[in-house]
């Protein structure tokens, strides 16, 4: 089995006239004589030539779409065209057999990525379900490389927990109870210090809070895990389970945050440029065709690479949310009433489509917004001082990138107890629960800041895909846990 070549390494090579092994799967087989063999190293096939007139039948016969075979041969320069090499083999033999009547991924027919998702186990073998999860694996290294290059501690934060970092409450409950029938206490309630953890608890929606303490003593740290949320969306950006990455700080301040995430999304996004050039040719040829079925108003003024490039080669336009809103209520769109939630005046949440605007058609770059208002804001935000027209803001920050909106959000951390406490009294954020997070303002605090950079969203803006149920192996969401 070691003595195997992949095929991405011998398309790439000039090495020719050797004897090889390769190993893979057939996506097509002409004339009894031309495998196309894949092993999923690239999108791109190895002809491999038969000599079937010295070749079993019966062999023959089971060479067929999907099947798994080794091929041992002569790699040769290729007298055809579309390939530099071909093997020409000496010997065959089948792995695993592929019935072609019931295998569902067809040359003949080109399955919807609807389809696809119904069959997510299988998906991996079409051109476009590689493409996507070598891109992942890219990005996936080039975070930790990037982070690790720069000194940071990778933190694995808890899955369960029995905090919610953002006060949202919709959270996955953990229990082992029999839920028929759970212990009560006397006044009929469900009695959790029978539990097994002996208190209520969830699956994590962030690992901040956490990645907080760890910075408090290592000053540099990043957690990049699952993370669940048990909200009901059936949209192109929710997943009830998905991949966070969660940097954190001490002795940052906003602007520090700001220059870490901006270099961040460019390390990542040139690293997978550089590495998967062929993958992402592919994705911007697909999304190129995609395109060509949208109206005309519709359609992206830039190619897949296009808005690539157009995000390492622009430093991020950066402005306060005050001056995001004056643009937006000024704007043609918000004066002919084209957006779908009009633009008021201060205190508005801005929508998917305000965010798009501003980078799209305003300033036509990466826009890093700061500076929100306090009232729609989580409680740990580091509080500014009221600004001259009484509004109350907060240390936040988030960067909204072309065709997507919102794709990091993060904040300079509240460390003055006494703010900190304010405002989770002004929440409703019990106090007593999160005892061990205001110890980090109780001992030594310091200035510190973070972010959230939600990986699914990143993988959706580097391969163009339109549904976030596309960029992860095995998606979750309402009514499905299949696979």
């Amino acid at each position: 089995m070691s003595q195997r070549k992949k095929i991405k390494a011998l398309l790439e090579s000039t090495e020719t006239n050797v004897e090889i092994t390769v190993k893979g799967w057939v996506r097509s087989f002409r004339n009894n004589q031309f495998i196309a063999l894949n092993d999923g190293s690239t999108n791109n096939t190895l002809q491999v030539v038969v000599d079937f007139e010295n070749t079993d039948a019966a062999l023959l016969k089971r060479i067929t779409t999907g099947a798994a075979i080794s091929a041992t041969g002569l790699l040769v320069e290729s007298m055809g065209k579309g390939q530099r090499v071909e093997l020409k083999a000496k010997e065959i033999e089948i792995l695993g057999d592929c019935d072609p009547e019931s295998y569902p991924l067809q040359l003949k027919n080109r399955p919807s990525l609807e389809f696809l998702r119904e069959i997510a186990h299988l998906r991996f073998r079409t051109n476009t379900f590689g493409a996507i999860f070598r891109v992942r694996n890219s990005l996936s290294f080039a975070i930790h490389q990037f982070f690790q290059e720069r000194g940071f501690v990778y933190l694995h934060t808890p899955i369960i927990t029995a905090s919610d970092a953002e006060g949202a409450g919709e959270t996955f409950h953990v229990t082992n109870f029999d839920l028929a029938n759970p212990p009560k206490t006397d006044t009929g309630e469900i009695d959790f210090s029978e539990d097994f953890f002996a208190r209520p608890t969830n699956l994590t929606v962030s690992g901040q809070l956490e990645g907080e303490l760890g910075a408090m003593a290592l000053s540099d740290i990043y957690t990049f895990g699952p993370t669940f949320r048990a909200e009901n969306s059936n949209t192109t950006r929710h997943l009830a389970e998905f991949w966070m990455i969660e940097p954190e700080m001490a002795f940052y301040d906003l602007n520090d945050n700001m220059d870490l995430a901006e270099a961040l999304l460019k390390y990542v996004i040139k690293y997978a440029l550089d590495k998967n050039a062929d993958d992402l040719a592919f994705l911007s040829q697909r999304l190129a065709e995609e395109e060509k079925q949208k109206p005309q108003q519709d359609r992206s003024e830039m190619s897949l690479i296009e808005k690539l490039e157009f995000c390492l080669n622009n430093d991020f336009e950066r402005l306060t949310y005050t001056e995001a809103i004056n643009i937006l209520k000024e704007s043609t769109p918000n004066k002919k009433k084209k957006f779908q939630y009009l633009v008021e005046g201060w205190g508005t949440d801005l929508q998917s489509e305000h965010e798009r605007y501003l980078v799209e058609k305003h300033f036509k770059k990466p826009v890093i917004l700061t500076d929100y208002p306090k009232a729609i804001k989580a409680f740990y935000m580091r509080q500014n001082e009221p600004d001259a027209n009484g509004n109350e803001t907060v240390r936040a920050m988030d960067i909204l990138f072309p065709g997507i909106g919102e794709i990091v959000g993060g904040s300079q951390r509240e460390e003055r107890l006494d703010r900190l406490e304010k405002r989770m009294d002004e929440m409703g954020i019990p106090k007593e629960e999160l005892w061990w997070y205001l110890d980090t303002r109780r001992f030594g605090a310091c200035p510190h800041a973070g972010f959230g950079l939600g990986f699914e969203r990143l993988v959706l803006f580097v391969t163009g895909m339109g549904n976030i149920r596309d960029v992860i192996p095995f998606p979750r969401f309402p009514k499905n846990a299949e696979f």
